[in-house]
């Protein structure tokens, strides 16, 4: 077995949880998103649109996730109205997604619940610790995308 520092051991040990997390993290938002007519990955794609539109590799990079499933995302969004494409004055090969206004309509019905979700959760950990473990994954985040 190859030997790490005490913080190689420590980003593994982070590395196990944010998966678990991550897990723990979709189910729930996949539960509170049902009643809606949505999964964990479309209100992903549908809150990076809420910014503006995007292109699906635009959003993937966002999320971290796969170009071809955000693909299928989108396509199921599509069929169901609640985003749109257009051409990219950009880019003709990568079309522009934007959120219908029943997009934005499914999004804003998840705002309430999210935030009582959110608040219930972050009552068990202290402020500043929660403020301490985002500076550390946003810190891991740059040093992983700068490579």
């Amino acid at each position: 077995m190859a030997s790490r520092t005490t913080g190689g051991d420590a980003v593994t040990e982070l590395v196990e949880e944010v998966f678990t997390l991550n897990g723990l993290f979709l189910r729930a938002g996949d539960t509170m998103t049902a009643p809606h007519g949505l999964t964990s990955a479309r209100w992903q794609v549908l809150g990076v649109l809420n910014h503006g539109p995007a292109t699906v590799a635009q959003i993937a990079r966002l999320r971290g996730l796969r170009r071809q499933s955000v693909q299928q995302t989108v396509d199921r969004l599509r069929d169901d109205e609640l985003v749109t494409t257009r051409p990219n004055p950009k880019d003709r090969r990568a079309p522009l997604v934007h959120m219908t206004e029943k997009g934005a309509r499914a999004l804003r019905a998840l705002a309430a619940p999210q935030a009582a979700w959110a608040d219930e959760l972050a009552a068990a950990v202290p402020p500043d610790d929660l403020a301490t473990a985002l500076a550390a994954l946003r810190a891991l985040r740059a040093r992983l995308e700068s490579d």
